[in-house]
């Protein structure tokens, strides 16, 4: 098989690249156990110097990194620059709370002296999305290298070349061969590595297809697994919330990396008292986005990753406008080459129709009137998804109510979502399970040893 970089820009082709064989897999997997066999017992304050070289190995390259992640996946440059400084600060993070995190915990009480501890499993399969392709990557590598795992990671087989930078930037901050290994395969290799019995645990990130395939395959082989699905965020504006911030962040967090992220708001349930002031303000915050070349500073929205995705996310919004949807701006009508939308606001949604039912992974923003806070706790929950959700509203104890309401892994209140180092990343129901990020993330891929010492005492 063979692995094609293309432009979604312009279509160009940025490279091809042959997936691994057989013979180079488990070459590479050798490599990485041999490497487990001495790096398990390394001292952590090795681990955290090398994390703080990785750090500073992402910022020596930024300006590259960012080029090659707007080139491969079609992300605008100033968020490709963000997206790498995000990147070196999970390394940062980890450098500086790993000690903390995985510091033995003694148990008092008892006649015994006893203590827990968290140790390292071993090589850990990394199957990575092409959305975020440095920070999907850097969101859990620090903190399982840190904790004595080696990482394999099976990036997604549009971005080979920020997969094969990735590797290069662990063995310019000094990791040894076989710490962290990019194998350029297809999706197809997945089962079989899981098979192997020097992979002792996977992470995923990606759609709720693959993760129930590989969550499956994990599962009959008995090994550990974290999921980091699709989601169907909600975005709720309540009666008292400030409209004109509401509407300016709403565009953010839907258009962000042209509204492909899980993470992304995509169902915006907005009460009546305001549903027509907010709907204005969301069109006029949206029609002000500049859409084109990726490179240039002063876009705002590049392309869809591929015309794939494009075609997909049409098929959604053709089909709910068939059931009485109505656009308030945007389309899919672009002159010129490229896999671009004008960023689309729908109204009049319903919960039946195929933009509130099903992950949207694009600039497209479903809004859903309900009448009053209790329907839009309803409406929010009627979902088989549960990532992430926001609300939006003047009262910070009722934002803190509704929050507790809510079925999701995130509720931000009066802000986007995002993913921050220091909180547990991940989410409920068909979203996966499993979590990244803080003390967490450090501690989903470790082994917990229960040690008891009790003084010899003679017969």
């Amino acid at each position: 098989m063979t692995l094609v970089a293309v432009n979604p820009t312009n279509g160009d082709e940025l490279g091809r690249f042959e997936e691994r064989t057989e013979s180079e897999i488990d070459e590479a997997l050798r490599i990485a156990q041999s490497c487990f066999s001495e790096w398990r017992w390394t001292t952590l304050e090795h681990r955290v110097e090398l994390l703080r070289n990785l750090a500073g190995a992402v910022r020596g390259h930024a300006d590259e990194l960012a080029e090659l992640a707007t080139l491969e996946m079609g992300k605008v440059l100033t968020e490709s620059i963000a997206e790498v400084e995000k990147s070196a600060g999970f390394c940062d993070y980890y450098a500086e709370h790993a000690a903390e995190f995985l510091a033995p915990v003694r148990i008092d009480g008892g006649q015994t002296e006893n203590w827990v501890r968290y140790e390292p499993l071993g090589a850990v399969l990394a199957v990575m999305p092409w959305n975020f392709p440095y920070v999907q990557v850097f969101r859990f590598a620090p903190a399982m290298l840190a904790a004595g795992n080696v990482v394999v990671l099976k990036h997604a087989s549009n971005v080979p070349q920020c997969a094969l930078k990735i590797e290069e930037l662990f063995a310019e901050a000094g990791f040894p061969a076989g710490a962290f290994t990019t194998l350029l395969v297809g999706p197809s290799a997945v089962e079989h590595l899981l098979e192997d019995e020097r992979i002792r645990a996977v992470t995923l990130t990606g759609s709720e297809a693959a993760g129930s395939k590989v969550a499956e395959a994990a599962g009959r082989e008995l090994k550990h697994s974290v999921m980091e699905l699709g989601g169907s965020d909600p975005f709720i504006v309540l009666d008292d919330a400030d409209i004109r911030d509401a509407a300016a962040k709403g565009c953010k967090s839907r258009m962000t990396n042209a509204g492909q992220a899980c993470i992304n708001a995509k169902r915006f349930i907005v009460v009546d008292a305001v549903a027509d002031e907010f709907e204005k303000a969301l069109t006029e915050e949206v029609e002000k986005l500049r859409i084109g070349d990726p490179l240039d500073p002063e876009v705002d929205i590049g392309p869809m990753a591929s015309q794939r995705s494009l075609e997909s996310l049409r098929d959604q919004v053709e089909d709910s406008l068939a059931e009485g949807a109505r656009i308030l701006t945007g389309g899919f009508e672009v002159d010129g080459p490229g896999s671009f939308v004008r960023p689309v606001v729908l109204s009049d949604v319903s919960p039946g129709m195929r933009v509130f039912r099903e992950e949207t992974f694009g600039p497209v923003a479903a809004i859903v009137r309900v009448p009053d806070e209790d329907s839009a706790v309803q409406m929010a929950n009627d979902s088989v998804y549960g990532l992430g959700a926001s609300v939006w509203t003047g009262d910070m104890e009722r934002g803190r109510r509704m929050a507790e309401r809510l079925e999701a892994g995130m509720v931000f209140v009066n802000e986007i979502v995002v993913s921050d180092s220091r909180l547990p990343f991940g989410g409920s129901k068909r979203s996966g399970y499993g979590r990244e990020l803080g003390k967490w993330g450090i501690h989903e891929f470790t082994q917990l040893k229960s040690v008891a010492l009790s003084p010899s005492s003679p017969l």
